[in-house]
C-alpha cells in the first residue's frame, strides 16, 4: 500500500509527548513533509515544512513566538498556516498559505489526522490510557525501518515469530507450540491472541516468581486502523485469575513516512513496583536488541526481498497463525477501496486474505 491509498479518516502517530517542544521538528509522515511544535498554550501545531515560495523546510526557520518565519526569505506563518508577514511589502502574495493538520495529545502520544479537519474525532483515537501504571510514564523508542509500515503489521500481528527471531530477548523456549491461538474482531478492532496455560514462568516474571513456577501465559494484541496496536504480555500461577498476575502493557505503532519507509514508536510498562535508572536502562536495551537488532532487519530484508512487487502479486503462504496479520490487510484494502470508491477489488488482492480465513 502507497502512501496515496492510505486511509485518511483515521488518526496516525506523529510522535511521542516528550518529544515535542518549543523546538522546531520536522518528520515526513503519510508522505508529507510536516512540521511539529508546541504552542505557547500547550498544545501542538503542525504545519507543512515547505513555504510555498521556493519550498525551503520551515524547519530550519526561526520561531517566533507561536509563528515560524522561514529561514530562506523571511515570510513569516502563523500556526493556522496563514502568512502573516511579508519583509519585502505589506502585501501578502496569494497563495502565501501552508497546509496544517488537527492533532490531539492524548496519553503521552501525539495524533495527527491527515483527513479533512471536519471529521477528526478524538473519539475514535485509540486507548493506551494502560501505559501510565499508577501515574509512572512508559519506557519509550522508536526505531525507523526501511520497510512499508504493513510489514510491521504483519510482523506484530503474528508473535509465532517470537520462537526463532527473539532467540537472543524473548524468545518463549517453545511455548507458543503449547499454545492456542485465536482471532475475535469487533468491527474494525482485532485482537490476535494466544493462550499458553501450564508453562515455565516467562521472562517478564523474573525475580517474581520463581523461574521453576507453572504459569499460565498469554499474549494478547489489540490492532486499530492503521498500525496502533496495543500488546499485553501476562502471567499468573496455574488456575489463578489474570488479575493475580504478573503484566506487562506495550505499545506498538507504526506510521507510514514513504510508501517505503515507516516510523516505528514503540512503548513498554515494567513487570515490577520498583522503578530504578539501572532497570530501565536493562529494559530499554533488552527491547532496542528485539526491535532494532532482530525485528528491524528480519522486516526490513523480507520487504526487500519483494523487490519492487506488490505483496499480493507475491502469492504468500499462510500458516494460520498469520492470520490476525492477514485480517488487519484485507481491512486497510477495504478502506482503501472505500476512499477510492472503487467498488471492484483486484483479483490478486482480493485472493490474499480470503485464503487467511
Amino acid at each position: 500500500m502507497g502512501v496515496n491509498d492510505l486511509p485518511t479518516d483515521c488518526w496516525f502517530m506523529a510522535a511521542w509527548s516528550a518529544e515535542v517542544g518549543a523546538a522546531l521538528l520536522r518528520r515526513r509522515l503519510c508522505g508529507e513533509p510536516i512540521l511539529l511544535y508546541r504552542l505557547e498554550d500547550g498544545s501542538v501545531a503542525a504545519l507543512e515544512d515547505r513555504c510555498p515560495h521556493r519550498f525551503a523546510p520551515l524547519s530550519r526557520g526561526e520561531r517566533i513566538g507561536d509563528t515560524v518565519q522561514c529561514g530562506y526569505h523571511g515570510l513569516t506563518f502563523d500556526r493556522t498556516g496563514a502568512c502573516i508577514r511579508n519583509p519585502f511589502s505589506e502585501h501578502i502574495p496569494k497563495g502565501a498559505r501552508v497546509r496544517t493538520w488537527p492533532t490531539h495529545e492524548r496519553d503521552g502520544i501525539v495524533w495527527l489526522w491527515i483527513g479533512g479537519a471536519e471529521a477528526a474525532d478524538p473519539a475514535t483515537i485509540p486507548n493506551f490510557g494502560m501505559l501510565m501504571v499508577d501515574g509512572t510514564a512508559p519506557i519509550t523508542g522508536y526505531t525507523p525501518m526501511a520497510a512499508n509500515f504493513e510489514f510491521g503489521v504483519d510482523n506484530l500481528m503474528d508473535l509465532s515469530h517470537i520462537e526463532f527471531v527473539h532467540k537472543g530477548s524473548f524468545a518463549g523456549a517453545g511455548v507458543i507450540f503449547a499454545g492456542n491461538h485465536c482471532i475475535r474482531q469487533d468491527g474494525e478492532t482485532l485482537h490476535s491472541n494466544w493462550w499458553m496455560p501450564d508453562v515455565p514462568a516467562p521472562s517478564h516474571t523474573t525475580g517474581r516468581y520463581p523461574p521453576d513456577m507453572r504459569t499460565d501465559h498469554w499474549l494478547d494484541m489489540r490492532w486499530n486502523v492503521p498500525a496502533s496496536m496495543y500488546l499485553q504480555i501476562g502471567a499468573a500461577p496455574v488456575g489463578q485469575p489474570r488479575e493475580a498476575g504478573v503484566i506487562v502493557h506495550q505499545a506498538h505503532i507504526l506510521t507510514p513516512e514513504t510508501a517505503d519507509t515507516a516510523h516505528y514508536f514503540w512503548a513498554t510498562t515494567r513487570a515490577g513496583d520498583f522503578v530504578s535508572q539501572e532497570a530501565d536502562h536493562f529494559l530499554e536495551q533488552l527491547m532496542r536488541q528485539a526491535f532494532d537488532q532482530e525485528d528491524k532487519p528480519t522486516i526490513e530484508a523480507a520487504y526487500a526481498n519483494l523487490i519492487g512487487a506488490g505483496f499480493w502479486d507475491r502469492r504468500p503462504i499462510f500458516l494460520g497463525v498469520d492470520r490476525g496479520a492477514a485480517e488487519a490487510r484485507r481491512i486497510l484494502i477495504e478502506r482503501r477501496t472505500e476512499r477510492t470508491a472503487n467498488p471492484s477489488t483486484p483479483a490478486a488482492v482480493e485472493a490474499g486474505p480470503a485464503r487467511a480465513r
